[in-house]
């Protein structure tokens, strides 16, 4: 029988992680615990960033809009998840999927252009540190920000354009738990091959790029590091952008395994797994790894904590 062909759908149904009963509370309360330490943690870096005039410099700048952009990624998905795990509401109108997978995709870009700008922000700063603030001014610091949040939110309209163009079957069950582009491809009955060719084209002309250019920036780094004569020097160097790197290493993994592949070779409860990593590990990385082995911002940390502490206990002596 030839399935039956809706060109207008009026929602979707998200299958979540699992249809076992008894892993929905439990699932509930892990989720819930992580995104709340995820936003609470990064909305710390960036008030910390911000009222701290010694860490006004490009590198934290960029950290604190790693940090936005964490919490708006986690908070597009993960509030959803919480919800269909506590009520099994697991309906979604048409347009919320779209909105979903739109903000999914442009977040994800706007990450990996900030990692990019992050990463000339380390070359410049180990291999050209006489030039490092005409170079990294605030005006360019500003101005590479803004095309990492300009270019991720307009390169993802055209996945948008064509996925509002295809049409779907008499099943409209996405199987997975939020909508993201690989299974609303999978469910349509339409020929999804302009907007595989436009994944293709995109992660060619502006992922690959990305990471070419970050690729590119370590190359001369590690040739730097390398030529510096003490061994205490060169930890030093290489300390600075050991986080920045392993950011980059687990997060390029990470979309590799997940786009840059046919839909023929999709495999539901791996890219389940890729897409949670994703949505939770990268998030939890920003506040563990950037933060709580740089000891600038432990020292801001703790003189934020001792001045709340001073404006706490006259309040406590006065009741």
């Amino acid at each position: 029988m030839v399935p039956e062909i809706q060109e207008n759908v009026s929602e979707f149904i998200i299958q979540g992680l699992s249809d076992t009963p008894e892993l929905q509370v439990p699932l509930f309360v892990l989720f819930l615990i992580i995104y709340l330490f995820i936003i609470i943690a990064n909305l710390l870096i960036f008030f910390i960033i911000l009222f701290s005039s010694d860490l006004h410099t490009p590198m934290y700048k960029f950290l604190q809009n790693l940090s936005i952009i964490d919490i708006s990624s986690t908070s597009n998905v993960l509030p959803a998840l919480l919800h269909l795990l506590i009520t099994k509401q697991n309906k979604i109108s048409y347009f919320g999927c779209l909105t979903q997978m739109y903000l999914y995709l442009s977040l994800t870009g706007n990450e990996y252009f900030l990692l990019t700008a992050m990463s000339y922000d380390r070359y410049v700063a180990i291999c050209d540190p006489l030039h490092y603030i005409n170079r990294m001014s605030e005006k360019h610091c500003a101005w590479l920000i803004s095309t990492s949040y300009c270019v991720g939110f307009v390169g993802s309209v055209g996945h948008v354009v064509l996925i509002s163009k295809l049409s779907y079957c008499n099943s409209h069950l996405i199987d997975h738990f939020f909508c993201d582009l690989i299974p609303l491809l999978k469910l349509s009955c339409s020929d999804t091959f302009n907007v595989e060719i436009l994944t293709y084209v995109i992660g060619t002309l502006f992922t690959f790029n990305s990471f070419l250019l970050t690729l590119i920036s370590y190359i001369y780094i590690i040739s730097t590091i390398l030529k510096i004569q003490s061994t205490h020097g060169r930890q030093k160097a290489f300390s600075t952008c050991a986080s920045h790197l392993t950011y980059v290493i687990i997060l390029y993994m990470t979309l590799i395994c997940l786009y840059m592949r046919p839909t023929t070779t999709y495999s539901l409860d791996r890219d389940k797994l890729f897409s949670l990593l994703y949505i939770v590990l990268i998030p939890l990385l920003n506040p563990l790894i950037y933060t709580m082995k740089n000891k600038e911002f432990l020292i801001m940390f703790n003189k934020l904590r001792q001045s709340v502490k001073s404006l706490i206990i006259p309040v406590e002596r006065f009741h």
